[in-house]
């Protein structure tokens, strides 16, 4: 017993186990633009080359300028930001004031599992800052193929589904519900720590 103790001990020292204290926050290089939220996530903002999940009761509730600031910031480095299959045709001039770099933006017309496979393939080349997209009745399956992608091609993934499939599993590293009446965001799941309890109150915009 004594000897199992002194081997615990040795793999602690050597931080080969894992102590369950809260670790200090990364720098958070991928900032949401809102402080409430990246004070609420573990890594101070978006999970990096990982799949983020946003959940919206409809379709057009304005869920798009929560991703405006981080485009913004994607855009002004000369990174691309593609959009597969919007349900929307993007309003340009609400896209060019809120700082965001038309020339770097790519929309991308397709439907069903061509969809999934675009997103897929826009994910894996690595070429893109960030890819959205709305993927049609998306399983475990289809998700978990566009979280290996991000994490393949280091890009930053946001899939907008239906507010129901919050009780579906899903392999996303990050599940945000936005809510639009009062206008806040609930954090569902997030990687590296517990989600938070409270809703975070979002600006209008």
């Amino acid at each position: 017993m004594i000897g199992a103790v002194v081997a615990l001990d040795t793999l602690l020292d050597a931080r080969r186990v894992w102590k369950g204290r809260p670790t200090e926050k990364p720098a958070g290089l991928q900032p949401s633009g809102h402080a409430g939220l990246d004070a609420a996530l573990p890594s101070g903002g978006w999970p990096e080359a990982a799949l983020t999940e946003l959940l919206v009761p409809a379709e057009g509730l304005g869920e798009l300028s929560l991703l405006w600031p981080t485009l913004a910031r994607l855009t002004r480095a000369a990174e691309r930001v593609v959009l597969v299959a919007p349900p929307f045709i993007p309003y340009a001039p609400a896209w060019l004031a809120a700082g965001i770099d038309l020339r770097e933006l790519a929309v991308v017309e397709a439907r069903g599992r061509d969809a999934l496979w675009a997103a897929e393939q826009c994910l894996r080349s690595g070429s893109c800052g960030a890819v959205l997209c709305w993927p049609p009745q998306a399983d475990d399956r289809a998700l978990r193929r566009l979280q290996v992608a991000a994490e393949s091609g280091q890009t930053l993934a946001f899939a907008f589904r239906p507010a129901r499939d919050a009780f579906n599993p899903s392999p996303a590293a990050l599940r945000i519900a936005v809510d639009a009446q009062p206008r806040q965001l609930r954090v569902l799941k997030c990687r590296g720590g517990l989600a938070p309890g409270q809703a975070i109150p979002l600006a209008a915009g």
